[in-house]
């Protein structure tokens, strides 16, 4: 891929598809490429009819109804800043996103507007029901946008304090869904079928990368694995993008053979695939390519793996992905050696702008690039810990801040989670170090098992005395029916650390 492409503004992505061709279908019908353009059009007109001015927020707190698919390209056409709300948060973290972000538009659906308090909705924001915004009519056309004006402020799911604002351009927007593109050779006959939420980086690159590449998107709001299985059987779906827990819940489920051979690709971030979860969809779905991935949010994405190399690399997160320059280096700046443990830096035109009125977070994570870096500028400092082999995979750590420091050791939280999950008799698994006297941290695991805890815990320090050092042998187990999981479907980390620490 070439590095120099030129960002175009991002409403321009609702011009890509062949304009006849089907881009959004749901239970209401299809829009084809030129209804959907319509429709920014119509949208973003009547976003300019409220009086909004050129960077002004609009925020949506909505289903993944078609406005709500909509909204991103239709806020950049109108040269409005777009602040999705998470529709599985609550009033109270709602009100702080709004007053955090000054919007002046909240659109909402009726039930959860209801929600919001007395002093909830700030006073120089104006409510609107979704159903007076119109997807037809008079429109306004392509916008020419700057590729470093800001296009939307993406919240963090707040499961470590307050939800924080990432501020990202139409560059880093546009780049971001061209790359996603080209590397999972998305092509128009493509359905993906949209399962997360849009708010979130990945769950909107959903619909950006697939127009990108003219494809089609199914939006879904689903409660159960079973409502995904009727969605690809009923709209022919080749490409589901998903987290952990969502293959948990989906190789859980039942498939009939016929459906599970319409996938043709399975993409995963916002945690790591184990072992054991790549081994039971490569069985599900034998004809779907799988691509693990690895991003955060401040940087869109970082890494994939080819699926050629899955089945012999388990446990990596790949190479950069097109317009990404990823580096892992020491503590004091310099670039780890192969099979070196570093942090991971991100560089490139997909780096953020920085947290929306948040200095002083920003001058932590956002920082000149190292010395060695080729694109050098302002590059993403992870606080993640990655290790770079003699071939140039890279394999994910764990978050420093994450590291447990026990008998003088660090240990990767993931590294007990794999061995953990190992035998099949354990659902999900958290791994954390908890203060103790005499260790400096115990190893403290929450699970969910297959079957009797009691049992499963029995077989599980047996099996683990013979596979990890005794300094990786957890000391205590916590066993839930389920894990917590935060608003984008991610374990909540914070929520149970405070649980295992308290």
């Amino acid at each position: 891929m070439t590095k120099d492409l030129t960002p175009l503004p991002l409403d321009h992505l609702a011009l890509a598809g062949a304009r006849g061709a089907p881009a959004l279908v749901d239970k209401a019908g299809m829009w084809t490429h030129a209804e959907l353009d319509a429709a920014v059009g119509a949208v973003a007109a009547w976003l300019r009819a409220q009086g909004m001015a050129p960077g002004d927020r609009v925020a949506s707190w909505l289903a993944k109804t078609r406005l709500a698919c909509v909204l991103p390209l239709a806020a950049a056409r109108a040269g409005v800043v777009h602040v999705p709300v998470n529709p599985m948060l609550k009033h109270a973290q709602v009100a702080h996103i709004l007053a955090d972000s000054g919007a002046k538009l909240l659109i909402a659906g009726a039930a959860r507007a209801g929600t919001l308090g007395a002093g909830e909705l700030p006073d120089d924001c104006v409510l609107v029901d979704e159903g007076g915004v119109p997807l037809e009519g008079e429109g306004l056309g392509a916008s020419n946008a700057g590729p470093y004006d800001l296009a939307a402020i993406l919240y963090t799911s707040g499961s470590t304090g307050r939800p924080k604002g990432v501020m990202l351009s139409h560059a880093n927007l546009w780049l971001g869904a061209i790359s996603v593109a080209r590397y999972l050779k998305i092509t128009p006959d493509d359905r993906v079928l949209g399962v997360l939420p849009l708010s979130f980086d990945y769950g909107q690159n959903q619909l950006l990368s697939t127009w990108a590449a003219g494809g089609c998107v199914v939006p879904l709001d689903y409660l159960t694995a079973r409502d995904v299985i009727k969605a690809v059987d009923r709209f022919d779906i080749t490409t589901i993008a998903g987290v952990p827990p969502l293959w948990v819940q989906l190789l859980e489920a039942e498939w009939p053979s016929d459906i599970a051979a319409k996938l043709r690709r399975l993409t995963n971030s916002g945690g790591a695939l184990t072992p054991r979860l790549v081994l039971g969809l490569r069985e599900r779905f034998p004809r779907a390519d799988l691509y693990p991935m690895y991003g955060l949010t401040e940087a869109f994405r970082s890494t994939y793996l080819d699926p050629a190399l899955v089945d012999a690399h388990p446990q990596s997160i790949g190479r950069a992905i097109p317009f990404a320059e990823v580096l892992i280096v020491r503590a004091d700046g310099t670039r780890a050696a192969p099979g070196e443990p570093g942090e991971l830096v991100h560089a490139g035109p997909l780096v953020a702008q920085g947290y929306w009125q948040d200095a002083e977070r920003t001058a932590l994570r956002f920082r000149p690039a190292p010395d060695f870096s080729e694109h050098g500028g302002m590059a993403v400092w992870s606080g993640d810990t990655a290790i770079e082999d003699e071939g140039g995979l890279l394999r994910f750590v764990g978050r420093d801040d994450e590291m447990i420091k026990s008998a003088g050791n660090r240990i990767s939280p993931t590294e007990i989670e794999e061995a953990v999950m190992a035998g099949g008799d354990v659902v999900e698994a958290a791994a954390f170090g908890v203060a103790d006297p005499r260790l400096g941290q115990a190893i403290t695991v929450v699970a969910s098992a297959r079957g009797d805890a009691g049992a499963v815990e029995a077989a599980l320090r047996e099996r683990l005395r013979r596979d990890l050092p005794a300094f990786m042998q957890p000391q205590r187990y916590v066993w839930l029916t389920a894990l917590p999981r935060n608003a984008n479907g991610k374990l909540d980390r914070a929520a149970l650390k405070t649980q295992v620490t308290s």
